[in-house]
Protein backbone atom coordinates (compact mmCIF):
# COMPACT_ATOMS: atom_id res chain seq x y z
CA UNK A 1 0.00 0.00 0.00
CA UNK A 2 0.95 3.58 -0.66
CA UNK A 3 -0.87 5.63 2.37
CA UNK A 4 0.95 8.86 2.67
CA UNK A 5 3.45 8.87 0.52
CA UNK A 6 3.57 11.66 -1.97
CA UNK A 7 5.99 10.35 -4.61
CA UNK A 8 5.69 10.21 -8.07
CA UNK A 9 7.57 6.99 -9.51
CA UNK A 10 6.42 7.96 -12.83
CA UNK A 11 6.15 4.17 -13.65
CA UNK A 12 9.87 4.08 -13.50
CA UNK A 13 12.64 2.30 -11.19
CA UNK A 14 14.23 4.88 -9.39
CA UNK A 15 17.49 4.64 -11.89
CA UNK A 16 15.76 5.15 -14.45
CA UNK A 17 13.22 7.72 -13.19
CA UNK A 18 16.39 10.11 -11.79
CA UNK A 19 18.02 9.78 -15.36
CA UNK A 20 14.42 11.40 -16.71
CA UNK A 21 14.36 13.84 -14.13
CA UNK A 22 17.92 14.98 -14.36
CA UNK A 23 17.48 14.98 -18.22
CA UNK A 24 14.40 16.93 -18.43
CA UNK A 25 16.15 19.12 -15.94
CA UNK A 26 18.85 19.81 -18.30
CA UNK A 27 16.56 20.81 -20.68
CA UNK A 28 14.39 23.16 -19.11
CA UNK A 29 17.72 24.90 -17.49
CA UNK A 30 18.73 25.06 -21.80
CA UNK A 31 15.60 25.59 -23.55
CA UNK A 32 14.07 27.65 -20.46
CA UNK A 33 10.81 25.58 -21.67
CA UNK A 34 9.69 22.11 -22.28
CA UNK A 35 6.17 20.09 -23.63
CA UNK A 36 5.84 17.23 -21.58
CA UNK A 37 2.94 15.50 -19.82
CA UNK A 38 1.14 16.71 -16.50
CA UNK A 39 2.60 14.14 -14.20
CA UNK A 40 6.51 14.27 -15.51
CA UNK A 41 6.14 18.42 -15.36
CA UNK A 42 5.01 18.12 -11.85
CA UNK A 43 7.74 15.64 -10.78
CA UNK A 44 9.72 17.84 -12.34
CA UNK A 45 9.05 20.92 -10.44
CA UNK A 46 9.86 19.10 -7.34
CA UNK A 47 13.21 18.03 -8.50
CA UNK A 48 14.20 21.24 -10.55
CA UNK A 49 13.04 24.32 -8.20
CA UNK A 50 15.79 23.45 -5.14
CA UNK A 51 18.32 23.28 -7.85
CA UNK A 52 17.55 26.52 -8.96
CA UNK A 53 17.50 28.38 -5.31
CA UNK A 54 21.05 26.42 -4.33
CA UNK A 55 22.05 28.13 -7.95
CA UNK A 56 21.59 31.54 -6.28
CA UNK A 57 24.49 31.55 -4.29
CA UNK A 58 27.45 31.18 -6.60
CA UNK A 59 29.80 28.76 -4.55
CA UNK A 60 31.79 25.61 -5.62
CA UNK A 61 30.04 23.30 -2.95
CA UNK A 62 27.00 24.67 -4.59
CA UNK A 63 28.12 24.33 -8.04
CA UNK A 64 29.26 20.17 -7.07
CA UNK A 65 25.60 19.73 -5.74
CA UNK A 66 24.07 20.86 -8.57
CA UNK A 67 26.08 18.74 -10.74
CA UNK A 68 25.78 15.41 -8.88
CA UNK A 69 22.05 16.06 -9.53
CA UNK A 70 22.09 17.10 -13.45
CA UNK A 71 25.14 15.52 -14.25
CA UNK A 72 25.73 17.88 -17.53
CA UNK A 73 28.25 20.60 -17.52
CA UNK A 74 27.12 22.78 -20.14
CA UNK A 75 23.38 22.88 -17.92
CA UNK A 76 25.11 23.81 -14.75
CA UNK A 77 27.41 26.93 -16.49
CA UNK A 78 24.24 28.13 -18.33
CA UNK A 79 22.12 27.62 -14.80
CA UNK A 80 25.08 29.76 -13.04
CA UNK A 81 25.39 32.23 -15.12
CA UNK A 82 22.72 32.94 -16.79
CA UNK A 83 19.09 31.65 -14.83
CA UNK A 84 20.35 32.40 -11.44
CA UNK A 85 21.01 36.39 -11.53
CA UNK A 86 17.69 36.61 -13.28
CA UNK A 87 16.09 34.90 -9.96
CA UNK A 88 18.29 35.91 -7.39
CA UNK A 89 15.32 38.24 -6.03
CA UNK A 90 12.82 35.97 -6.45
CA UNK A 91 11.75 33.80 -3.27
CA UNK A 92 10.64 30.72 -4.79
CA UNK A 93 8.50 29.43 -7.43
CA UNK A 94 10.80 29.25 -10.40
CA UNK A 95 8.55 27.15 -12.71
CA UNK A 96 5.39 27.81 -14.67
CA UNK A 97 2.80 24.63 -15.73
CA UNK A 98 0.49 25.56 -18.15
CA UNK A 99 -1.83 22.67 -19.34
CA UNK A 100 -1.79 22.24 -23.42
CA UNK A 101 -4.74 20.10 -23.64
CA UNK A 102 -4.26 16.13 -24.84
CA UNK A 103 -2.18 14.53 -26.72
CA UNK A 104 -3.29 12.69 -30.09
CA UNK A 105 -1.42 9.70 -29.43
CA UNK A 106 -2.59 8.27 -26.10
CA UNK A 107 -4.82 11.40 -25.15
CA UNK A 108 -2.32 11.91 -22.36
CA UNK A 109 -2.28 15.17 -20.37
CA UNK A 110 0.20 17.63 -21.62
CA UNK A 111 1.90 20.67 -20.49
CA UNK A 112 4.17 23.44 -21.16
CA UNK A 113 6.82 24.11 -18.35
CA UNK A 114 8.86 26.69 -18.03
CA UNK A 115 11.03 29.23 -16.26
CA UNK A 116 9.01 32.61 -14.92
CA UNK A 117 11.54 35.07 -15.12
CA UNK A 118 12.34 34.05 -18.93
CA UNK A 119 8.16 34.21 -20.56
CA UNK A 120 8.16 37.68 -21.90
CA UNK A 121 4.29 37.09 -22.43
CA UNK A 122 3.43 36.80 -19.29
CA UNK A 123 6.32 38.46 -17.39
CA UNK A 124 4.72 41.60 -15.59
CA UNK A 125 8.43 43.11 -14.88
CA UNK A 126 9.52 42.89 -18.61
CA UNK A 127 12.95 44.95 -19.26
CA UNK A 128 11.87 46.59 -22.28
CA UNK A 129 8.29 48.30 -20.66
CA UNK A 130 10.99 49.37 -17.66
CA UNK A 131 13.11 51.16 -20.30
CA UNK A 132 10.33 52.94 -21.58
CA UNK A 133 9.02 54.36 -18.72
CA UNK A 134 12.13 55.33 -17.42
CA UNK A 135 12.73 57.22 -20.51
CA UNK A 136 9.78 58.93 -20.28
CA UNK A 137 9.76 59.63 -16.82
CA UNK A 138 13.68 60.62 -16.40
CA UNK A 139 12.38 64.13 -17.53
CA UNK A 140 10.18 65.01 -14.93
CA UNK A 141 11.85 63.38 -12.57
CA UNK A 142 14.87 64.96 -12.56
CA UNK A 143 13.01 68.48 -13.01
CA UNK A 144 11.00 67.02 -9.59
CA UNK A 145 14.06 66.15 -8.34
CA UNK A 146 16.07 69.33 -8.97
CA UNK A 147 13.08 71.59 -7.12
CA UNK A 148 12.89 69.49 -4.23
CA UNK A 149 16.45 69.69 -3.83
CA UNK A 150 16.14 73.45 -4.18
CA UNK A 151 13.43 73.54 -1.89
CA UNK A 152 14.90 72.40 1.50
CA UNK A 153 18.03 74.14 1.02
CA UNK A 154 16.30 77.66 0.41
CA UNK A 155 14.25 76.69 3.83
CA UNK A 156 17.74 75.33 5.82
CA UNK A 157 18.96 79.11 5.05
CA UNK A 158 16.15 80.57 6.05
CA UNK A 159 15.40 78.34 9.03
CA UNK A 160 19.10 79.43 10.45
CA UNK A 161 18.48 83.22 10.72
CA UNK A 162 15.81 82.94 12.61
CA UNK A 163 17.62 80.69 15.02
CA UNK A 164 19.94 83.04 15.73
CA UNK A 165 17.89 86.01 16.05
CA UNK A 166 16.08 83.71 18.18
CA UNK A 167 18.72 83.08 20.24
CA UNK A 168 19.85 87.10 19.83
CA UNK A 169 16.57 87.57 21.47
CA UNK A 170 16.33 85.12 24.40
CA UNK A 171 19.74 86.58 25.27
CA UNK A 172 18.23 90.58 25.25
CA UNK A 173 15.60 88.72 27.43
CA UNK A 174 18.13 87.28 29.97
CA UNK A 175 19.98 90.61 30.25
Amino acid sequence: MRHGKKFNHLGRTASHRSALLSNMACSLIEHKRINTTVAKAKALRVYVEPLLTKAKEDTTHNRRIVFSYLQNKEAVTELFRTVAPKIAERNGGYTRIIKTGFRPGDAADTALIELVDFNELYNPNAEEKKTTRRSRRSTTATKKEAVVAEAPVVEEKAAEPTAEAADSTEEKTEE
